[in-house]
């Protein structure tokens, strides 16, 4: 309490500034001390004269030798021996390269075996189009062959169905034409005996077959013995009952008409 009453209420506050202030001008006495030694030790810049020159040749000034040196190679370095050379660097490689080129080579292998993967589906989808168009085709040609074999078996058993009615039909006319044709043939014989004169020679048992030749309406044209067991006499007198028997009766039927016609001649009968 005594000593602050002593210096009174502004030693106490002025004091920090004070002391600041005493440090800076330290400071800058310091600062300026530096300096002038060091413009001290520097030495001044030395000061350029003015020289004037000519150039002479000296081949032009008498009794002055010049002597020119040639310039000497400089010695080149002697080779160390093997052993005392250092080792060769070691090569750097380069990653990036060598990925680059591997990850090239894998894209590369990788669109191989995608082009041989196309390649195969599309040939085995050839393939099985090949095979359902064969299948197709197969299954067409069995159809058609089978169409073909039924209508092969209804035309052949409309033919024999064709030949039967045919068949019954021929022996239907037969057995009519058999009696018709055998009536009128008995009405040509007999009308042939009717005309035919016996002559002095025929003996008993004569047998002749005589072809007889007319055209429609029953008129003879041509008469001739093909066998008979009687003389030229009995064949002659055949022959001329024939022709005079025209015109011949006709058949019942025009259907039993014959042009040529072989009759047989029993006399005896």
């Amino acid at each position: 309490m005594t000593q602050r009453s002593r210096s009174g209420p502004g030693h106490g506050y002025f004091g920090p500034y004070a002391g600041s202030v005493l440090l800076h001008l330290a400071v800058f006495a310091l600062f300026g001390i530096g300096w002038l030694t060091w413009k001290r030790a520097t030495p001044p810049m030395p000061q350029q004269l003015a020289i004037e020159a000519v150039v002479v040749d000296p081949a032009e000034v008498p009794g002055l030798r010049t002597s020119r040196r040639e310039p000497q190679p400089e010695p080149r370095p002697e080779p160390k021996p093997a052993a005392e050379l250092p080792p060769p660097p070691a090569p750097v490689r380069d990653d990036s390269k060598e990925r680059q080129r591997a990850e090239a080579r894998q894209r590369a292998e990788d669109a191989r075996k995608a082009e041989a993967e196309r390649k195969a589906a599309t040939e085995r989808a050839a393939e099985a189009e090949r095979k359902a168009a064969a299948e197709r085709e197969a299954l067409a040609e069995k159809r058609a062959a089978d169409a073909r074999r039924r209508l092969d078996e209804a035309r052949k058993r409309a033919e024999r169905e064709a030949d039967l009615r045919r068949s019954l039909e021929a022996e239907e006319r037969a057995r009519a034409a058999s009696g018709a044709g055998a009536h009128w043939r008995d009405l040509i014989r007999a009308k042939i005996m009717g005309e035919w004169r016996r002559p002095p020679t025929a003996r008993a048992g004569i047998e002749c077959v005589v072809q007889v030749t007319q055209v429609p309406g029953g008129e003879v044209v041509a008469a001739r013995i093909l066998s008979c067991n009687g003389d030229a006499a009995v064949r002659q007198s055949i022959e001329l009952a024939v022709m005079n028997a025209s015109p011949l009766p006709p058949p019942p039927d025009p259907a039993l008409f014959e042009r040529n016609l072989q009759v047989v001649f029993k006399p005896n009968e």
